[in-house]
């Protein structure tokens, strides 16, 4: 081995690197960023679970209950309702993940030496967070009993029988959660990757350029570029869709018409991603760098793997401005809870806004590099 033509070769890398200064950059920073938000991110621990109440007895004994509940960091009184439909639409909504339902005649039953059967529903589309409810509320409920037994609260009065409740994912398994969110996630990663390489691949072979000297307009090279994208995207959405739920034996619930058109539309979102990319990045290791930006924060920061409600709250804003954390919540609401456009107005609105931005901006961005 020739040492000194080593060293010419590391010489004329480390200037190759030093002129790409975007690469360098990004390969510096990303490790910092990621530390910073994956470090609060990855956390399994569940804490302050939203929880709407249905308080039928309205008594002192309820509402040292209901305040047993709050005071155990897990649950967080969110909203008092007056009837069994609200909680199932707030847990619909994805506004809360449990509901306590306390009956009429509850400081009765107890000041008669009975154990009153009070319900705790279940929000089990997220098993992590179902099984931190369902271990929490139970434990809650025989604290209460012990403090009434022993003296504690100064009452001497029986315990309560807490009733669990699970609902869309009784038996809490983890595919049933996963899997949704594997179709999404694997439909932006393949459709983004596929649209950041193409462009930037294109543009360093110098076939862009071959096209642009010919008569075809602008407006034409950009839905030339994007409809076989968007085809291949949609494919892979129902190659997807199909395996995940037959081979996986996860029933879709609602709507299927609905999903795909849903689906669909988030194809173009993640397509209007790798245009975006493909319009910054110089060439495919900027490309490259660019979607792994993209891919890691989707996968931790969306809801796909942790629960959003144990991440710091500005952690929980970055995961707003990515478009999976919305398509996650249609997923799972249409295939495990069935429910429609009524309740999931919100995210398909954010999703839509977020995709058109992106498209513009990405349209825009193209263009110019045409121009």
């Amino acid at each position: 081995m020739n040492i000194q033509r080593l060293l010419t070769i590391m010489k004329k890398e480390f200037i190759h690197i030093k002129r790409d200064k975007a690469s360098l950059g990004i390969a510096i920073m990303m490790p910092i960023i990621f530390i910073l938000i994956f470090g609060y991110a990855v956390n399994t621990d569940v804490e302050n679970i939203k929880v709407g109440i249905l308080d039928g007895d309205k008594t002192k004994e309820s509402r040292e209950l209901i305040k047993k509940f709050a005071n155990s960091n897990y649950f967080i009184p969110y909203r008092y309702v007056n009837s069994i439909n609200e909680i199932e639409r707030l847990i619909d909504k994805g506004k809360v993940k449990t509901g306590l339902v306390i009956p009429a005649g509850m400081s009765k039953a107890l000041n008669r030496k009975e154990e009153p059967q009070i319900q705790l529903i279940i929000d089990g589309t997220d098993p992590t967070i179902a099984r931190t409810a369902l271990q929490s509320g139970v434990l809650v409920g025989k604290m209460y009993g012990l403090e009434n037994q022993q003296g504690i609260n100064k009452t001497n009065l029986k315990g309560i029988d807490l009733r669990t409740r699970v609902w869309y994912n009784p038996n809490l398994e983890s595919t049933k959660f996963t899997i949704p969110g594997l179709i999404g996630l694997i439909m932006q990663n393949v459709t983004v990757m596929l649209t950041a390489f193409a462009l930037v691949r294109e543009r360093e072979r110098g076939t862009i350029e071959q096209l642009i000297v010919t008569p075809i307009k602008s407006t034409e090279l950009i839905l030339g570029k994007m409809i076989p994208y968007i085809l291949i995207g949609s494919l892979g959405f129902l190659v997807s869709l199909y395996f995940g739920t037959y081979w996986f034996n996860v029933s879709i619930k609602g709507s299927i018409s609905l999903l795909l058109l849903f689906g669909f539309g988030f194809v173009i979102c993640a397509l209007a991603m790798g245009m975006l990319i493909s319009t910054v990045a110089k060439n495919q290791l900027q490309a490259m760098q660019m979607t792994i930006l993209i891919i890691l924060p989707s996968v931790l920061l969306s809801g796909f793997i942790f629960p959003r409600e144990s991440m710091p709250n500005i952690i929980q804003g970055i995961g707003y401005f990515i478009p999976l954390t919305y398509f996650l919540n249609i997923l799972r609401g249409i295939i495990l809870k069935g429910i429609g456009v009524n309740y999931l107005w919100k995210d398909i609105l954010l999703l839509i806004i977020i995709g058109t931005f992106l498209l513009g901006i990405a349209s825009v961005r193209f263009n110019k590099k045409l121009d």
